[in-house]
């Protein structure tokens, strides 16, 4: 199948098997973190918590990309619900702290503050680590001297991530943060909103057959 336009633009030629696949042939999986509120913690939870991202980060024998997605949110829905409860309050001392509460919602929302953040880490896989001298690229007018099944790299892409991945998942839990792996349909809508911010909101599904939308069986040129 012959790329979209939009599609030659992009460095990620395929989603499949949780994976993210790019077009030099190196592919990488996403992991998706909660946060903690470090400015509540106690003294001693921040020195602690602290000390054990110290641990992690020098336990790291490979590559790590920290990502923070901030987004605009539009909480127009609960102001609403706000309204409506308020409207139904009897109790003056209650009216009185559900006003002072919505005026300061309101406010947060006027300045612009209202941010729905999202924290992820991508562990990458290399094309080298195939055992070749160059990065292959999985489209182009270039020819390879090896023809290497797209499902080769998915093979060894998954045997190579799953123990960093499980590392991780063990030391970002001794912080007190949880983890996990976004899925296939997870991912391909994450890259959608990133690359479409204009149509936030907007759900996204993979093809029966798995990704993007190349054939089944492609290999590396």
């Amino acid at each position: 199948m012959v790329p979209t336009p939009t599609q030659t633009h992009l460095d990620i030629r395929d989603i499949q098997s949780d994976l993210v696949i790019l077009k030099d042939g190196s592919a990488c999986i996403v992991l998706e973190v909660s946060a903690v509120n470090f400015g509540l913690f106690s003294e001693k939870e921040q020195e602690a918590t602290i000390y054990a991202y110290a641990q992690l980060l020098n336990s790291l024998t490979f590559s790590i990309q920290i990502v923070v997605s901030s987004k605009r949110k539009d909480i127009s829905d609960y102001i609403t619900r706000l309204e409506k409860y308020l409207a139904k309050t009897e109790s003056p001392k209650i009216r009185e702290q559900l006003v002072k509460y919505r005026d300061f919602i309101r406010a947060i929302v006027r300045q612009g503050n209202v941010l729905d953040k999202k924290f992820y880490i991508s562990i990458p896989f290399s094309s080298l680590e195939l055992g070749l001298g160059s990065s292959l690229r999985v489209l182009g007018n270039q020819k390879s001297q090896q023809n290497i099944p797209i499902s080769n790299i998915v093979d060894r892409a998954l045997t190579n991530l799953a123990p960093k991945r499980d590392h991780l998942l063990r030391l970002l839990a001794r912080i007190g943060l949880r983890a996990r792996q976004l899925n296939s349909a997870e991912l391909l809508q994450l890259f959608y909103d990133f690359y479409n911010p204009e149509n936030l909101g907007t759900r996204v599904t993979l093809p029966p057959d798995h990704l993007l939308a190349v054939q089944n069986e492609e290999s590396l040129p």
